[in-house]
C-alpha cells in the first residue's frame, strides 16, 4: 500500500465536527504545507497565508500611533495573531479560539511557521465562543479588533455566529473597543456593500479592502476581503 500523501499531526472531536491538523510536502510549490480540515473541508492552509496577514496589518495600520490591546478572534494557524504581535506597538493579545486543541497545538508547537505563539509573554491564548462573549459583553476589551472565524457573513461554521453581522451584533463588538479602536473583519467572499452600510451605522469610518494573491494551485489570481472600520459611534 503507497503512504497517504499527508502526515496527520493532530485530531480532535469537538462541537463544530472534527477537526485535523496535517501536513503534507507539496510538489508544486516545494515546501511542507500545513493544513486544518474540519471533516474533509479545507478550513485554512500555510500554503496561503496572504490574507491572515493582511488582516493583522490592514486593522493595525488603522490604529492609532500608541501602545495597543489586540483581540483576535479565531486562532487556526496563527498567522493573523502571529503578525499582530510583530507589530511595535503590541502590548497585550488575547485570542479567542472555540476548539481547545487548536490552543494544545499551539503550545506542542505543531505549527512550524507560528512558533512561539503560545510563549509570547504579551499573548494570552483562551477558549471561549468569541460570539457569545461579544453577545453577552465578556470579550476583553481592546483597540484593536482582528476577526477571522466564519468563511464570510453568509457562510457561517455554526448557525449561531449570525447575529454578529448584524447592527446590533456590530454595535456590541463596537462597544469593546477604545474611542478610537478598530475592527477588522476578514471574509472569502467579494465586498458586500449591505455589509458595509452596517458597519457604518456602527463606526464613524468602515470600508472593503480587496486582497489579491496568487494562487499556486490554480496558477491564477485569488482574492478575499478585509472590512476595516474605525471610531465607534458612541450613543
Amino acid at each position: 500500500m503507497s503512504p497517504l500523501p499527508y502526515e496527520e499531526l493532530a485530531w480532535a472531536d469537538t462541537p463544530i465536527g472534527e477537526i485535523s491538523l496535517r501536513t503534507r510536502f507539496d510538489r508544486l510549490t516545494g515546501r511542507q504545507v500545513h493544513e486544518v480540515r474540519l471533516g474533509e473541508e479545507y478550513l485554512m492552509s500555510s500554503q496561503f497565508n496572504a490574507t491572515e496577514l493582511a488582516l493583522a496589518r490592514l486593522g493595525m495600520a488603522e490604529a492609532p500611533g500608541r501602545p495597543l490591546r489586540v483581540v483576535v478572534a479565531g486562532l487556526g494557524l496563527g498567522f493573523t495573531a502571529h503578525e499582530a504581535l510583530t507589530d511595535p506597538r503590541t502590548t497585550g493579545l488575547v485570542v479567542v479560539e472555540l476548539v481547545g486543541a487548536v490552543i494544545d497545538w499551539h503550545r506542542r508547537e505543531l505549527v512550524p511557521d507560528t512558533r512561539g505563539l503560545a510563549v509570547d509573554p504579551r499573548c494570552e491564548l483562551v477558549e471561549a465562543d468569541f460570539f457569545d462573549l461579544v453577545r453577552t459583553g465578556r470579550c476583553p476589551a481592546a483597540d484593536v479588533l482582528l476577526v477571522d472565524v466564519d468563511h464570510s457573513p453568509d457562510h457561517l461554521l455554526a448557525p449561531g455566529n449570525g447575529d454578529f453581522y448584524g447592527v446590533a451584533g456590530l454595535g456590541a463588538a463596537a462597544a469593546t473597543l477604545s474611542v478610537d479602536g478598530v475592527l477588522a473583519l476578514w471574509s472569502d467572499d467579494p465586498p458586500d456593500q449591505h455589509l458595509v452600510a452596517r458597519l457604518r451605522e456602527v463606526f464613524e469610518h468602515a470600508r472593503p479592502e480587496v486582497v489579491s494573491f496568487d494562487n499556486p494551485i490554480t496558477g491564477a489570481t485569488s482574492a478575499c476581503t478585509v472590512y476595516v472600520a474605525r471610531s465607534p459611534r458612541r450613543a
